[in-house]
């Protein structure tokens, strides 16, 4: 079993408060979580979880309404990081029969359903420690860790996170060359947004 993680537990202050999880992608009442979620489903993963923090309240009540189901788990110290976030999900998921975790982060919507699909067939075939998307010396997300890597990243350097797992593994890693813009687009700000969708931040909804 390979769960699915989507990290969402930052302030978004960068983009201004708004919760990145519920910023709509223009396609109907889709929303980031919601589009990230499915491509993961379509991907492969075999379970879905989205952590949540500064705003726990409206993701939920989002999760509610989405058609993929989704694992709604909340991160009590979001100040302490995203490796605190990540962490809150690896420990909800360690149990017997799960051979590795899939991480993605809010911020990025538009990571598609082949890119996804290649890093858990990537996995299948070699058993790597770390798997990750590469285009021109860069890495995206998703990245899975191989649950051997479990112990590492619950005693990690908070100041450092998880990239640092991933640089000790990085020689037994593999890498999944791709053309997918969307596995190495961050949307993190309203420029950012109004770059990947062609249209200004929508005002957020009191």
């Amino acid at each position: 079993m390979i769960p699915g993680v989507i990290l969402a537990g930052g302030a978004s202050s960068r983009m201004g408060g708004y919760p990145k999880a519920l910023l709509p992608t223009g396609h109907g009442d889709e929303t980031f979580l919601g589009r990230i979620a499915a491509t993961l489903r379509a991907g492969g993963a075999d379970d879905v979880l989205v952590v949540t923090g500064y705003h726990d309240k409206s993701i939920g009540a989002l999760v509610e309404r989405l058609p993929t189901l989704v694992r709604v788990l909340r991160n009590p110290t979001p100040e302490q990081g995203q490796l605190s976030s990540l962490l809150v999900a690896l420990r909800a998921i360690d149990h017997p029969g799960v051979r590795a975790m899939l991480v993605t982060l809010v911020d990025l919507p538009l990571v598609s359903v082949p890119t996804v699909r290649a890093v858990i067939d990537g996995y299948r075939r070699t058993a790597a420690p770390v798997v990750r998307p590469e285009r021109k010396g860069c890495h995206g997300h998703p990245v899975l860790f191989d649950r051997s890597l479990f112990p590492e990243l619950l005693a990690a350097d908070p100041q450092h996170g998880a990239k640092s797992v991933v640089r000790a593994h990085a020689a037994e890693g593999i890498e999944i060359s791709s053309d997918d813009t969307g596995a190495f687009a961050d949307v993190d700000t309203p420029d950012d947004y109004e770059r990947a969708f062609g249209r200004p931040l929508p005002p957020l909804n009191p």
